[in-house]
């Protein structure tokens, strides 16, 4: 997902700060894979 798209899912603006809190997705059933900054893209998979 790019990060307009999780903007928008998430109702608010992020930003460098959004990957501290990365390993918190698992108590929702998720995990992150690839973070590339130059693309600005999120890899999420199911766990």
């Amino acid at each position: 997902m790019s990060f307009a798209d999780i903007e928008n899912v998430l109702g608010f603006p992020i930003d460098h700060s959004f990957l501290k809190f990365k390993k918190e997705l698992a108590e929702y059933g998720w995990s992150v894979g690839k973070i590339s900054m130059k693309n600005q893209t999120v890899a999420f998979q199911k766990l």
